[in-house]
Order: C-alpha cells, then sequence, then structure tokens
C-alpha cells in the first residue's frame, strides 16, 4: 500500500470498528471509495488484493458481497485446477484403491 493517507484512513477506520462506533462494511465501503479517487492508490498494482485481504479479516463470511467471494473462490481454485491438471497427466503417481467386502 503506496498511499499513506489510506494508511492513517484506515487504521483511524478501524479504531471506530474496534470501538463499535463504525460498521465493518462501512469501514471497506470507505477503504474503495477512496482507492477509486486518489491518484496515488489508483497508480498501485497491489492495492486491491491488499483491501481484498482486509476484507477478509474486517468482514464476516456472510457480509462479505456476493461478487467479491465469488472472485476469490475463483481466484483460489484456479492453482488447484492447476495440480488437478498435473495428476490427470501420468506424473507416475498411482492412485491406491481399496476394496470393500460386503460380506461379513
Amino acid at each position: 500500500m503506496q498511499c499513506e493517507r489510506l494508511i492513517g484512513l484506515i487504521k483511524s477506520w478501524y479504531g471506530h470498528v474496534q470501538d463499535e462506533t463504525m460498521a465493518p462494511a462501512r469501514m471497506v465501503m470507505f477503504i474503495e471509495q477512496h482507492a477509486e479517487e486518489c491518484d496515488i492508490c489508483l497508480a498501485d498494482p497491489d492495492l486491491k488484493g491488499e483491501i481484498a485481504k482486509i476484507t477478509e479479516m474486517i468482514l464476516p463470511e456472510s457480509k462479505i458481497p456476493k461478487a467479491v467471494r465469488q472472485a476469490a473462490e475463483q481466484d483460489a481454485a484456479e492453482p488447484e485446477a492447476d495440480d488437478e491438471e498435473q495428476s490427470q497427466d501420468g506424473d507416475g503417481e498411482e492412485e491406491e484403491v481399496y476394496e470393500v467386502d460386503d460380506e461379513v
């Protein structure tokens, strides 16, 4: 995060969230509004990821907007898809198969 002003605002807003004088969702909204209007924030390529991390820490899962949750789930699923492709390419590992005997 390159914007010193945003860093200071986040610290201030987080204090209000801890004191329960500001809703966590409102804090995230203020962060996003600042990032959309600030020239320094607009030029920061890592800011979206950092805002996503803050959102995860601040908001409970049920309060994170659905679109944000879906985007995060897709980002998390992409590396797993690569792992599955590698295991299907015949990487030399064999799966163990267990037979179940129904007779007792």
